[in-house]
């Protein structure tokens, strides 16, 4: 049985540099970080969500055929995939944090229906959601 997500996956253009991103401008932690044969593993995590990791998957390993790595590396430069929402507890606090670290917003902390969103991209071009959510939303209540 299905007990819960444990890995997702980011696509990269330079592992090393997009794992710089997470843990020194977003300030997550290395989880895993090894070698095995011609592919290079890291995982990175959030230091209070201990139960998921993203893994930081380079566009030149192996596992993609020459036309679906350059597709996908298309679709990564051009910013068209979103890779995940991050949870937080200040929006407005973490965009101005994030910010003054380097990271690239494509929208300031704005009012939404479910909180308060912004949206950032990684050094690859992936887009993030940094949502606050609404005290008076209760997605298991209201959508579940």
């Amino acid at each position: 049985m299905i007990k819960g997500l444990a890995i997702s996956t980011v696509w990269t253009t330079d592992q090393q540099r997009t794992k710089a991103f997470f843990t020194e401008k977003l300030g997550f932690e290395v989880r895993t970080e090894l070698a095995l044969g011609d592919m290079h593993w890291i995982t990175v995590g959030a230091k209070d969500q201990p139960d998921l990791e993203l893994a930081l998957m380079s566009l030149d390993g192996p596992g993609l055929d020459p036309e679906s790595r350059e597709a996908l590396k298309k679709l990564v430069a051009k910013g068209t995939l979103g890779a995940g929402a991050f949870r937080t507890d200040d929006c407005r606090a973490d965009y101005a944090a994030f910010t003054a670290r380097g990271v690239e917003f494509i929208q300031e902390p704005k009012e939404r229906p479910y909180g308060i969103e912004a949206i950032f991209r990684d050094d690859s071009g992936n887009w993030y959601s940094l949502t606050e959510r609404s005290e008076e939303l209760d997605f298991s209540k209201d959508f579940g």
